[in-house]
């Protein structure tokens, strides 16, 4: 990594929403539009970055955290010394505790923080002139496996087909809902050798119902059960799930902070943990936690389900973090994702990324320009 400080001269946020014809369910809400916050930083230097902010709660977020950035943290910002964007990570966190508790909102505070990171770390990443899998790990290597995401399971199997066809052999499906006609609709699909099944509970159920659902889903083969119990149910409850399970379990897109990460790894609850740099922690946070993943012999696979550059942003993190994580990515159209050059995966099942510089994101595609809600700015001068 390159360690050449950076005075930051411009911070631009710019929120896209679009409208989608196919509202994406989850057990908790509906999403009836596509929206994304994206971050640039530019430094004095000229050097700039690129960093994507989680939008996707509520419905309303989007505008709120581009706000909250230029509002209310903007005083923070612009004629900062930037060393390293992990210390600067560890700043902005320390300099907004009491902001976030003086109004509750510690999730988007959070999410901001974790845009601005990781446009400090494409910045420095541009800077250095390397691609940032290798500017964070000279070992990095330079494609990862995914998998197809946010599939309605009871519409999976024509879902299934066209990612199937677009190159997935891994695929996940969203269930929650009701839990008999989740089952069987799990028990219908049809795999081909090799294929990868799991499923995303998005929080639904309580501890005996995830039970119910863990014994009568035995034999479905499904490689992992994500967030069955919402986040922030007790250690006990995830931990005697976990015995009573023969799916593993997978977590980790709501939890937030060293602390409760450790926690998380230190109780074997999970098989798979997965960060989301969006929502937390940016590229700084997420590379500390991952590597701590890997050492205690569990499976990094990020979370993303956004636009662009936090999709590429996850995938160079993978990268560079290494193990055997698949990255995710979603199966639903999202032109806000899409748009972006690379943002696809090929014929083999994997995303294969830019040697560009940084994140390999100059500008902003053109053909998002016409889904652009708010845009704001502000430089050192004010």
């Amino acid at each position: 990594m390159s360690d050449d400080a950076q005075i930051i001269e411009r911070i631009e946020a710019r929120v896209y929403r679009v409208p989608v014809a196919r509202p994406v369910a989850t057990s908790f809400g509906v999403m009836r539009d596509r929206p994304a916050v994206f971050v640039k930083i530019t430094a004095a230097s000229g050097a700039f970055g690129w960093g994507e902010v989680f939008a996707n709660w509520p419905a309303a977020g989007a505008e709120h955290r581009a706000r909250l950035l230029m509002e209310d943290m903007g005083d923070l910002l612009p004629g900062r010394r930037v060393e390293h964007p992990a210390r600067t990570f560890h700043e902005l966190e320390r300099a907004t505790r009491i902001r976030a508790l003086q109004c509750g909102e510690w999730g988007p505070f959070r999410q901001v923080i974790a845009g601005i990171d990781t446009a400090l770390s494409d910045l420095f990443a541009r800077a250095a002139g390397q691609p940032m899998r290798t500017w964070l790990d000279a070992s990095a290597g330079a494609s990862v496996p995914a998998y197809a995401s946010g599939i309605a399971v009871h519409d999976a199997q024509e879902a299934l087909a066209t990612a199937r066809a677009a190159g997935y052999r891994a695929f996940k499906v969203k269930v929650g809902f009701d839990a008999a006609r989740d089952l069987k609709a799990l028990h219908a699909l049809r795999l081909a050798p090799g294929e990868r099944l799991f499923a995303d509970a998005n929080q639904a159920w309580t501890l005996p119902e995830a039970l119910r659902f863990v014994e009568a889903g035995r034999a479905i083969g499904l490689g992992w059960l994500e967030e069955p119990l919402p986040a922030d149910a007790p250690p006990a409850d995830w931990a005697d799930l976990a015995r009573a399970s023969s799916i593993p379990l997978a977590g980790g897109e709501n939890i937030a902070g060293h602390d409760a990460f450790d926690a998380a790894i230190a109780s074997r609850s999970f098989a798979y943990l997965q960060p989301d740099l969006a929502k937390w922690g940016g590229v700084s946070g997420n590379l500390a936690v991952a590597r701590a993943i890997g050492a205690a012999g569990l499976t990094y696979c990020p979370h993303f389900l956004g636009g662009g550059i936090g999709l590429l942003a996850s995938a160079h993190l993978l990268a560079a973090a290494g193990g055997d994580g698949l990255l995710e990515i979603d199966a639903n159209p999202n032109p806000l994702r899409e748009a972006f050059p690379g943002a696809g995966i090929l014929g083999d099942g994997r995303l294969h990324l830019s040697d560009a510089p940084g994140l390999g994101i100059d500008a902003l595609p053109e053909e998002i320009g016409r889904y652009l809600t708010l845009e704001l700015s502000r430089t050192r001068d004010g």
